[in-house]
């Protein structure tokens, strides 16, 4: 239980490293060519996962994880496309909201959600709608806009990874998953910036293999391995630590403004989705079911 707990912190740190890294490497490139980068370094470590037996190949011809695949880079190019008209703190905290977005829709698709939850869901709304009304120079409408649509884009791909194929392996999934995200983000990456420059200095190129590597590969991982050894609830908690992390880095490194009503909003949404996360609390004996897909970037 204790590795699986260490699992999940790294896997939210390693999430939360995204943001600054993401910041490091949108000096030199932009935002459609960093993420195509930033997948393709995921994708040559995923290759031997998802090649590497038939039961993972045959993933290819499943549409949930081809549409899964598809709408998680779509939402990275969405995501970094506002990350470049706000800071690294703002964009770490709204992410924050992605535990109520999943709460409205698992309602909206006809479970039960609890009253606790949607006291969840309210805190966790009335901070985003603090920050984007008053992000206190922390970014401009369109960043903030760009940056909140992300997350329904996430949110679709979360619904269509729960109806991925079960598999032996925790990480056919997953690696698959990031293989045709690549193949769906290169032409959107060509269409609105042409074709990538190699030709970038040290400190983008280790933003980028950073992103590739920890925050997208390796935290995938991680995640996987932490989620399917405690219940959903408990893993649930652990999706915090991202914003709370990011923003912390944003702050401290980056020197990210931090007025009232961004640390207010902060607030409100991260306690909110830990009150979504725990209102939700399956019973006590009820088994930990693994997921079969990455989590939220």
């Amino acid at each position: 239980m204790r590795a699986a707990f260490i699992a999940l912190t790294l896997a939210g740190l390693f999430w939360g490293l995204g943001f600054p890294l993401g910041k490091l490497a949108l000096r030199e490139v932009a935002p459609a060519h960093m993420v195509l980068l930033r997948f393709a370094v995921a994708s040559i470590a995923s290759l031997p996962f998802a090649l590497g037996s038939a039961e993972a190949r045959a993933l290819f011809r499943s549409p949930a994880v081809v549409a899964a695949g598809v709408l998680y880079g779509l939402a990275f190019i969405v995501q970094f496309e506002g990350l470049a008209g706000v800071t690294v703190t703002l964009a770490a905290l709204l992410v924050g909201a992605m535990p109520a977005l999943v709460a409205v829709a698992a309602w909206a698709m006809g479970e039960r959600v609890s009253r606790a939850s949607w006291m969840g869901v309210a805190g966790a709304t009335l901070g985003a709608a603090l920050i984007a009304g008053k992000p206190g120079g922390a970014g401009t409408p369109i960043g903030i806009a760009l940056s909140l649509a992300s997350l329904v884009v996430f949110l679709g791909w979360l619904i269509l990874a729960k109806r991925a194929p079960a598999t032996r392996s925790p990480l056919a999934v997953p690696a698959v998953t990031l293989v045709v995200a690549l193949l769906a983000i290169l032409p959107v990456a060509l269409v609105l910036h042409g074709p990538p420059s190699l030709a970038i200095g040290t400190v983008a190129w280790s933003g980028i293999i950073g992103q590739g590597l920890l925050s997208t590969f390796f935290a995938t991982a991680a995640w996987q391995y932490g989620a399917a050894r405690v219940d959903s609830a408990s893993a649930g908690v652990f999706i915090n630590i991202e914003p709370l992390f990011g923003a912390l880095v944003g702050i401290t490194l980056f020197g990210d403004p931090a007025g009232l009503a961004l640390i207010a909003g902060g607030v409100l949404i991260v306690s909110g989705s830990i009150v979504v996360v725990l209102g939700e609390r399956p019973a006590i004996d009820a088994p930990a079911t693994p997921p079969h897909g990455l989590f939220v970037d």
